[in-house]
């Protein structure tokens, strides 16, 4: 098989597993989990269901594993099209490492917290819930900071994709409205939080290009090989 098309194969499926993982993470265990509002409902899910929370943590680990191979893949596969941008993407996505590996001990707080460790006697049982849906909270909120990377990252790989000769045009140009999408979920849930649940919604389509961008890779790999590509 051809080196470029085999790097598309191993980043496209790399990209899957980013999919599959995620939406445990960001959609369902939260959904089950955590009662808006309601400190003592959310503390009290996560002791009914610690097993599910557990896993929370382990995959969304995982998870963060996957995309940092993921984006090492990328630059593989993208580099030789512009070394400079493709370095880039890479640094974005190390940048925004740290802040899921800290969204992990966070959630392990969590999990003590409303287990109710013994060095914690000194606080009260709704004073512990308190302070584990606090974790929670500052968890989500920075889950916002991470849309603003999970765009930019997508700015650099959507121009590469569209110079790169062996990937369609029209995939570099979805992510790079993909990237702007996060960037501006990022920025009304930070400024305007209470019109974040309709600029959400109306973004998701736009959102489904990084879906398409994965399916390409891991069925088609790349059509054709590389040509030489002058920097911008």
């Amino acid at each position: 098989m051809d080196p470029i098309k085999k790097s598309a194969h191993v980043a496209g499926f790399l990209y899957l597993l980013v999919a599959l993982t995620g939406p445990f993470v960001l959609i369902y265990v939260p959904g089950k989990l955590f009662v808006h509002g309601d400190a003592s409902a959310t503390a009290g899910n996560i002791l009914a269901h610690q097993s599910l929370f557990r896993s929370y943590i382990v995959v969304g680990f995982v998870s963060e594993l996957f995309f940092i191979a993921l984006v090492l893949a990328l630059y593989r596969l993208l580099k030789g099209v512009n070394a400079q941008l493709a370095a880039l993407m890479v640094i974005l996505v190390l940048v925004e490492a740290p802040l899921a590996f800290l969204s992990v001990a966070n959630e392990i707080a969590t999990l003590t917290f409303v287990r109710g460790a013994g060095f914690l006697a000194v606080f009260s049982p709704p004073q512990r819930d308190a302070l584990a849906t606090l974790l929670i909270n500052i968890d989500r909120q920075g889950a916002l900071v991470s849309d603003a990377f999970w765009g930019l990252w997508l700015l650099p790989l959507g121009w590469l994709v569209y110079r790169s000769g062996f990937l369609p045009r029209l995939l570099g140009v979805w992510l790079l409205i993909n990237g702007l999408a996060y960037l501006t979920i990022s920025s009304t849930g930070v400024l305007w939080p209470e019109h974040l649940k309709m600029v959400s919604t109306i973004a998701t389509p736009v959102l489904f290009g990084e879906v398409a961008f994965m399916l390409w890779l891991l069925i088609v790999g790349a059509r054709v090989q590389p040509s030489e590509v002058a920097a911008p």
